[in-house]
């Protein structure tokens, strides 16, 4: 778990669309400056609060860690409501509050052939997993999006990876051709490690392939989070015994047979 006792204020280092249609779909990479954060495990996050939130919104916003350097630390940010849109129109030179690393990372098994499988923005934990993996080419990546594939940080990450492919919705009809292809992957990888982030449907679909096949796999879930420190409780969610753990201090980053996750649920 991350040290969280030290809120630090940092100076925004630059706000740049993420690729040539980035901007036209809200999809920005935030640099800021690392003020002392040590190394985090990939999957861990941040909380972040700028000071141009004022008093509205009042809460900060959670962030996972895309790319940690001794110097920067940088987040990928699509803008989809009040505090998204204010950080995405940040300039260089802003103060934000902040928080981190935070959270239980995802498991590192170098000589293990690990698939990473991410949904949308999810991809972001992925882009630090595998620039700081021992052995990037045991690493293969399945990434499913709505926005133009240049608007996240996939071509990075291809460069490292032994294998990445990108499908793009752009049709309900997709869908179901979609999660075939999670099907075949997810059997195919059963005897390796699967790790997963994005929106809630796409996880709750990894689960049940999971449990179908076997395959030791764990999910980054993206709860709504008001504190990340445990205080609030706002971001719970039922484990398998159907007790509440906080996806902030236990979380994000479970393995799926600790959860009651459910399609149906």
């Amino acid at each position: 778990m991350g040290n969280f006792g030290a809120c630090r204020d940092v100076s925004i280092l630059s706000v740049a669309p993420c690729g040539p249609e980035g901007a036209a779909h809200g999809c920005y990479l935030l640099e800021l400056e690392n003020p002392g954060l040590g190394p985090a495990a990939a999957g861990q996050f941040v909380m972040v609060r700028p000071e141009r939130f004022g008093q509205n919104p009042i809460w900060p916003r959670p962030f996972s860690i895309c790319r940690l350097t001794t110097r920067t630390l940088t987040l990928f940010v699509q803008a989809c409501g009040r505090g998204t849109d204010i950080l995405c129109g940040l300039a260089a030179g802003d103060k934000a509050a902040l928080w981190g690393p935070l959270g239980q990372g995802f498991a590192l098994e170098p000589e293990i052939p690990t698939v990473m499988l991410a949904g949308g923005v999810g991809i972001a934990p992925f882009v630090e997993y595998a620039a700081t993996h021992p052995a990037p080419s045991n690493l293969s990546l399945v990434f499913g999006h709505r926005q133009p594939l240049s608007c996240y940080p996939f071509a990075a990450m291809a460069e490292l990876v032994g294998r990445a492919e990108a499908f793009c919705e752009k049709t309900p009809d997709d869908l179901p051709v979609f999660i075939e292809r999670l099907d075949a992957v997810v059997a195919g990888a059963a005897s390796g490690l699967i790790l997963a982030c994005g929106p809630r449907p796409f996880l709750l679909t990894v689960a049940r392939l999971a449990r179908k096949y076997s395959a030791r796999a764990q999910v980054s879930l993206e709860n709504r989070m008001a504190c990340g420190v445990g205080g609030c409780l706002g971001c719970v969610e039922k484990n398998a015994l159907g007790a509440y753990v906080q996806t902030c201090t236990e979380g994000p980053v479970f393995w799926v047979e600790e959860l009651a996750l459910a399609e149906d649920a």
